[in-house]
């Protein structure tokens, strides 16, 4: 159990990396990034709060669900520095993230309906093309599958 004192302890980037699962070459990156921050003591060695835990989980969780890192990091910049996120920071990251997650859905489940037969791209059914691309319309949109990305 921790103690009064332990809790408001700085972290070493190699306790991070321990506590978080992660290697410090990926703190290194995300801070980088933007997505974490540091300091350094008078020793000139890299100190972290106690919060980075909850933001690294934060980040981690978030590219499990697919979201990109600019999008991750975009979320954290509207958050204080000086506290970890809430579960109410959270709820609102979450929303935020739900419509890409929805539209992405959307899309692979084009994807899986129309995997069977042609893609939209002309080549692959000569038999197909004509029915869902009759002379080559979706040609005059430039190269590849068009029916699965309806503007």
């Amino acid at each position: 159990m921790l103690s009064p004192e332990d809790y408001d302890k700085e972290l070493t980037v190699g306790e991070v990396a321990r506590r978080a699962g992660l290697a410090v070459s990926t703190l290194h990156f995300y801070e980088a990034q933007g997505l974490i921050r540091s300091w350094r003591n008078a020793g000139n060695q890299r100190r972290f709060s106690r919060d980075v835990l909850r933001r690294v989980a934060v980040i981690k969780v978030a590219q499990r669900l697919g979201i990109s890192l600019a999008a991750i990091a975009d979320a954290l910049s509207a958050l204080p520095e000086d506290r970890s996120p809430s579960t109410a920071d959270w709820k609102r990251m979450s929303e935020r993230w739900r419509g890409e997650l929805d539209e992405r859905i959307a899309k692979l489940t084009r994807l899986r309906d129309n995997l069977d037969g042609c893609i939209g791209c002309g080549c692959l059914s000569i038999r197909d093309c004509p029915l869902r691309n009759p002379w080559d319309e979706l040609g005059e949109g430039g190269a590849g599958p068009r029916l699965l990305d309806p503007a």
